[in-house]
């Protein structure tokens, strides 16, 4: 167990899906623009067109600047992130993918070199060996999805991992193939929408409408071809997932019409402005698009998050960090029994002596740890944070010690929550914070909390 790190107000999960949601924006352009811009290329050199070659330098130098300035400080705000928020995933993650990551870091180098190599190149070097250039770009950044796509979807549904702790098990998992599919149409969306944008400012209509046009076609495509692939994706995932995306949570559900909404306005954008008013096509319209292009990737990336709950990598890591399931190849057991039995805090070396055992006088501090080390990876502890622990305890009425403790003693009923770990008296310690944080005028008994049998 390690530290803890805690963002108040925001609360980590949301601290962490804020960075994530807007990595996605450049993470995914960087891996679709260079087909689409490989496509034009290799068009207006058949058609000599030097004005829409001019377009593709800039659009090359504008995606330079916001996939690798932007997606690489995001991207580094990422691990960071991750780190404090949930070190022991990130642990399990890199003691068994590292060599995974280490691979897509040599495609990333590749990405970098190229890029910079194709843009500096432009009118420099031969047509055919300039558009080389922008293919091995286009090959190595899509090469990084499929090597990323494999981790994510361990994440979600790590199949015969659980069984074998083998590297390939847990990588070639039961989404990884609609999960990637999914992932390269919405990469060809995002490059359209950025083109879109890039086109809206060009002065030339002709230009300007031929550009769209291509948008179009690719964001189009990449739309409808991506819904499909998510049809297969939804079909993959484990029952208890699609429970709490379509059935448990209210939020989930509000979550996945946003995404569909915001796919069908994006799909209106394109056929209109693509095709009919092409050449007029403003760059208030383009960008509006790519807010709501932003939204729906928050709507998605956010369902797939909530969708592994209440585990951070199923059938092994809850949410909480705990380790509930035995991995004898990998020399894990078990702690849930253990810390169960023999209690939570006598196992946190960050936990002061003074709350080891629990007793009159400081079962309010026990509890705050307590609290914090099985809360807050996915709550605030504050009235007006996000998924605030205080107005959940309202929500379900439970305001005194008493009803917290049945609450927390019924947190299995809920498929999207971990069971509260630890003994009766941590249990009933936990109970007493919480209560405090909804009404903080009202003191929770002592002798009921030494009452623990």
């Amino acid at each position: 167990m390690y530290p803890l790190f805690q963002w108040h107000g925001v609360g980590n999960g949301m601290l962490m899906a804020i960075i994530a949601t807007y990595h996605i924006l450049p993470c995914h352009l960087a891996t679709g623009a260079f087909w689409i811009t490989f496509f034009m290329e290799r068009k207006a050199y058949q058609e000599n067109d030097m004005d829409m070659l001019e377009f593709l330098k800039k659009y090359s130098l504008l995606v330079l600047i916001f996939c690798f300035v932007t997606g690489s400080l995001t991207g580094a705000g990422i691990w960071y992130a991750a780190t404090v928020i949930s070190p022991r995933a990130i642990s399990g993650l890199i003691h068994n993918y590292v060599w995974g990551w280490a691979t897509e870091w040599v495609f990333f180098l590749i990405e970098i070199v190229t890029i910079y190599t194709y843009y500096y190149t432009f009118e420099k070097i031969s047509p055919k060996a300039h558009m080389r250039i922008g293919l091995i770009y286009a090959m190595s950044a899509w090469l990084s999805m499929v090597i990323i796509t494999g981790i994510l979807g361990f994440m979600l549904t790590p199949g015969k991992w659980s069984q074998t702790g083998a590297f390939f098990d847990g990588f070639f998992n039961p989404s990884y193939w609609p999960q990637l599919f999914v992932r390269t149409a919405f990469m060809f969306v995002v490059g359209a929408s950025y083109a879109a944008i890039v086109a809206s400012f060009i002065k030339n209509p002709n230009v300007k409408e031929k550009t769209m046009k291509v948008a179009a076609k690719w964001g189009i495509g990449g739309l409808i071809v991506g819904g499909l692939f998510t049809i297969w994706y939804f079909a993959k995932i484990p029952a208890t997932a699609k429970s709490i995306v379509f059935n448990d949570l209210g939020f989930t559900q509000t979550l996945f019409k946003v995404a569909i909404v915001a796919g069908v306005l994006l799909f209106i954008y394109f056929a209109v402005w693509g095709f009919k008013k092409a050449k007029t096509a403003g760059p208030i319209p383009a960008i509006i698009a790519m807010l709501i292009l932003f939204v729906g990737i928050c709507a998605g990336e956010t369902i797939r998050e909530m969708a592994r709950r209440p585990y951070l990598i199923p059938n092994y890591m809850l949410s909480n960090q705990m380790i509930d399931h035995d991995m004898k190849m990998k020399g894990v057991t078990n702690e849930v029994a253990k810390f169960n039995k023999e209690g939570v805090l006598k196992s946190y070396y960050f936990a002061p002596d003074s709350v080891k055992k629990i007793d009159q006088t400081n079962f309010m501090a026990a509890g705050r740890i307590l609290t914090k080390l099985q809360c807050i990876s996915c709550h605030t502890l504050e009235k007006s944070g996000f998924f605030s622990v205080p107005r959940l305890m309202v929500k379900f009425g439970a305001s005194s010690p008493e009803e917290v403790y049945d609450f927390l003693d019924a947190l299995d009923d809920y498929s999207y929550m971990p069971p509260f770990v630890g003994t009766e008296a941590e249990k009933r310690a936990t109970a007493a914070y919480i209560a405090s944080l909804v009404n903080p005028d009202k003191k929770a008994d002592p002798a009921w909390v030494m009452a623990a049998k």
